[in-house]
């Protein structure tokens, strides 16, 4: 295993484990992370949204894997189990991440995952009628982009 898959393996690894503290160690000063429905976070927002999540959650689990590097990328695919708090539903969301990696750590990070399939899971009836549609991506980005501001609010997190 190259020292650029060992990174991202203890990452995906402190995910399982919910040490957000491990995966926000993994990130360079100037990483950028953008999934379907967090956008252009940088560092401090990144590690603050993996935080969040994992404080959050009371029954996720993950599995990884297939993790390949390609030079200075490598990447991987990881599956989500959870309750979406929002709503109390189910989901189990499947995601190819590639990541970007420079001197032993994450600056580039892109999770990738079907939005309609995950919105259908989360919102059940609205997100199979809606999910599809930009305005209903863009209100789950705005609510999950006003979410994550609120938590970096908190004097716990400063």
């Amino acid at each position: 295993m190259t020292a650029n898959e060992q990174l991202i393996h203890q990452f995906y690894t402190a995910f399982q484990q919910k040490d957000y503290k491990t995966m926000q160690n993994s990130y360079a000063d100037n990483a950028v992370f953008n999934d379907s429905v967090f956008r252009n976070l940088d560092a401090k927002q990144a590690r603050g949204m993996w935080q969040m999540l994992i404080s959050g959650s009371r029954d996720m689990t993950l599995t990884f894997g297939n993790i390949k590097d390609e030079g200075n990328k490598v990447n991987a695919y990881w599956e989500a189990h959870y309750t979406f708090t929002a709503t109390g539903r189910k989901v189990i969301n499947k995601i190819d991440a590639e990541f970007e990696i420079e001197d032993g750590k994450i600056v580039k990070h892109t999770d990738a995952f079907d939005f309609y399939k995950w919105a259908k899971q989360a919102f059940g009836a609205g997100g199979f009628l809606l999910g599809w549609t930009n305005s209903f991506k863009e209100k789950v980005r705005q609510t999950a982009k006003k979410k994550l501001d609120n938590y970096l609010q908190k004097p716990s997190q400063q």
